[in-house]
């Protein structure tokens, strides 16, 4: 397996999967074909759902300049779908929309897909954001995802997103990750020694012939070696751009750290690996309003205390990439609630799903 880790070290790339949805009735679109004809863009590409598109910047020196580029690719996909009578959302699932009505994108990948994992791929319509840094050496890009782990229950928690499936309110703050969860090769990744131990273990499943590639593993944090980036997937699609931006200013910020800490040569506190997926799970349920465990003690703490604290601890490191401000995103997440308490507010108000999707549409296009 080559790696292109060859820098520059902490770039920012953004991914977000979003919504296509019927203007009127604000349904999910099965659209994607007719959007692609309409853009002339290779930053805007299909998913395994005809009603979900993907936008992508290209690497960023930080997130002001991350920004830019994202929302103008929102602005581009929003102005294509109001040509063709539609609206584009951002959330971590659509609130009251039916897998079976989905279909699935004329591609061979995700045709083989479907093949493959049948009613795991069909029922998976969710959304997320991804995030990529760039790092310049490969066994430090498996030093950062390593240490990325402990922190994937924090960001889970800032950006649950998702309260809402197939009509009904769940109780969850991120639906998005249990129904996620049951695709193979997810979740809290296992740790690996260094490149070579890395290369080595996904080669045997690649030789086995039980993946194609790396790319079919779908980890929430996993090293992108034709990219040359660490990649983290743990998060629910974000509504308000400013929070997109927001959890890439704080990646961004945890890949220095991290980086900095290989480079000083110390070695990563271990954790178990059942009590990063418990915390993960109590962040999916509660999301900012609950407790995680603060490891490695037992004592469980206020997930805000531990996201307050993280964050003051980063800011330094944000400073000096250049995306201090867009921290600013994080602050209002702790202060005013994240995307799932946002979303709810507007529930309770009346009980009408589909004003909670309008509500998702306008704050999207903000």
């Amino acid at each position: 397996m080559e790696a292109h880790f060859d820098g520059p070290n902490y770039t920012i790339g953004i991914e977000e999967e979003l919504m296509i949805l019927d203007a009127e009735s604000l349904e999910l679109a099965n659209a994607i074909e007719g959007m692609l004809e309409d853009s002339t863009s290779d930053q805007v590409k299909p998913e395994l759902m005809e009603s979900v598109l993907e936008i992508a910047t290209s690497p960023q020196p930080d997130a002001a300049a991350a920004g830019e580029e994202l929302r103008d690719l929102r602005r581009q996909v929003r102005e294509t779908a109001a040509s063709r009578g539609l609206a584009i959302g951002s959330a971590g699932t659509h609130p009251f929309a039916m897998w079976e009505e989905q279909r699935i994108v004329g591609r061979t990948r995700y045709r083989d897909l479907v093949s493959d994992l049948k009613f795991v791929a069909r029922q998976e319509i969710i959304f997320g954001q991804h995030v990529h840094v760039g790092l310049d050496d490969a066994d430090k890009a498996i030093h950062v995802a390593n240490g990325m782990r402990i922190h994937l229950p924090v960001l889970l928690a800032l950006s649950a997103n998702s309260p809402f499936w197939r009509a009904d309110a769940t109780g969850l703050a991120s639906t998005r990750t249990p129904i996620f969860r049951a695709f193979p090769r997810v979740g809290i990744p296992p740790t690996y020694d260094d490149w070579d131990d890395y290369a080595a273990k996904i080669g045997f499943m690649v030789e086995s012939r039980v993946i194609e590639d790396y790319t079919y593993l779908w980890y929430d944090v996993r090293p992108h070696p034709n990219l040359g980036t660490v990649e983290i997937r743990v998060m629910d699609s974000q509504t308000r751009v400013e929070h997109t931006l927001a959890f890439a200013a704080l990646i961004q910020a945890m890949v220095k750290e991290l980086a900095e800490h290989f480079e000083a040569g110390k070695r990563l506190s271990k954790y178990p690996h059942q009590m990063i997926d418990e915390n993960k799970w109590l962040a999916a349920r509660h999301g900012l309003d609950g407790e995680l465990v603060d490891l490695p003690s037992t004592e469980r703490v206020r997930t805000r205390e531990l996201a307050h604290r993280l964050l003051d601890r980063l800011r330094d490191h944000a400073q000096d990439l250049g995306s201090a401000a867009e921290l600013e995103g994080i602050e209002d997440l702790l202060e005013r609630g994240n995307g799932a308490a946002r979303q709810r507010v507007v529930y309770e108000a009346n009980h009408d799903l589909r004003e909670v999707v309008a509500e998702i549409v306008a704050a999207t296009a903000v």
